[in-house]
C-alpha cells in the first residue's frame, strides 16, 4: 500500500498572544487558510516545520481552534525560557512570518452519548481538552484534571455546568520537577485515581508526560476500571528528558515490545 504524504499548507503568522505564564498562542491564517484541511476531531494535530539555524525540525502540536469566521488557526505553545525549539520560536516569531504545517491528523472527539467524560493531562494536553470541552453538549457530565506549574498557568475554559475542572499545581515546570513529582508521584496520577468512579458509560481522554500516563494512569483505567479501548484515548504526548525525535524512537520501541 502506498501511504499518502500529509498535506502541507503555508500559513502566515497573524499575531501572538500570551495566555498564561508559560503559554503563548500563535494565530495563523493568511492566504493559506482556505487550503488548510480542518478536521472534526477535537484532538487534531499538525506537524510544524521550524527553522533551527540552517536546518528545519518538525514538532507536533494540537490545533486549539479553527475559526472559519475570523479565518484563524490557533496553536498554543508551552514556553519555558530558551528550552527546546518550538517554545522559543513561538515567543519570538513576528507577525507576517510564513510557516509550513503538515496535516492535520486527528483522533479523539467526545461522544455526546457517553454518560460521563474524564479528561486529564498536563500543559501539553490543555489545547485538546479545551477544544473537547467546547464540543460537549450542554447537559454533559464529567471531570477534568489539568496539571500545570502553578496558578499563573490557569486559564478560563468554557465547559458545561455538569463538568468540574480541577487545576493541579506541581510548583515547577514539568521538566524541572523533582523525583517526588514525576512518574508515579505526578499530581495527575493521584487525582485521577482519587476520583470517585461514576456509573454508566465513561469515555476517557488522558494525555501528557509518557511515564505518568502510560505506566500509571492507563493501567489503572484500562484494568482496574475496565474502560474498553473503544472508550479510551490514552497516550503520551512527550517524555521527560527526550526530544521529540527521541520520543518517537521510544514509542516505536514500546509498541514493538507490546506487540510481541
Amino acid at each position: 500500500m502506498v501511504r499518502k504524504a500529509p498535506t502541507s499548507t503555508t500559513l502566515t503568522v497573524l499575531r501572538t498572544e500570551p495566555i498564561g505564564e508559560h503559554f503563548v498562542r500563535v494565530v495563523l491564517g493568511g492566504d493559506g487558510f482556505d487550503a488548510f484541511p480542518a478536521r472534526p476531531e477535537t484532538d487534531s494535530y499538525v506537524k510544524i516545520e521550524l527553522p533551527v539555524g540552517d536546518e528545519t525540525v518538525i514538532r507536533t502540536y494540537t490545533v486549539r481552534r479553527v475559526d472559519r469566521a475570523a479565518r484563524e488557526i490557533w496553536i498554543d505553545f508551552v514556553v519555558h525560557g530558551d528550552e527546546g525549539v518550538a517554545g522559543p520560536w513561538a515567543r519570538s516569531v513576528q507577525q507576517g512570518a510564513q510557516v509550513v504545517v503538515r496535516g492535520p491528523g486527528g483522533g479523539y472527539r467526545p461522544d455526546p452519548s457517553a454518560d460521563f467524560h474524564l479528561l486529564a493531562g498536563d500543559e501539553t494536553a490543555i489545547p485538546a481538552i479545551a477544544a473537547a470541552l467546547e464540543d460537549l453538549p450542554g447537559d454533559a457530565r464529567g471531570a477534568v484534571f489539568l496539571e500545570v506549574a502553578g496558578p499563573a498557568d490557569e486559564m478560563k475554559l468554557a465547559a458545561p455546568e455538569g463538568v468540574d475542572i480541577v487545576w493541579l499545581h506541581r510548583g515547577v515546570a514539568a521538566g524541572d520537577a523533582d523525583a517526588d513529582l514525576i512518574d508515579a508521584g505526578a499530581p495527575l496520577v493521584a487525582a485521577v485515581k482519587a476520583m470517585p468512579w461514576p456509573d454508566g458509560d465513561v469515555q476517557v481522554f488522558v494525555h501528557g508526560e509518557a511515564e505518568a500516563v502510560m505506566k500509571h494512569i492507563r493501567p489503572y483505567l484500562r484494568k482496574e476500571r475496565a474502560v474498553p479501548s473503544a472508550r479510551a484515548s490514552i497516550s503520551g504526548y512527550w517524555r521527560r528528558g527526550r526530544t521529540e525525535e527521541g520520543f518517537r524512537v521510544w514509542k516505536s520501541e514500546l509498541a514493538a515490545v507490546e506487540g510481541s
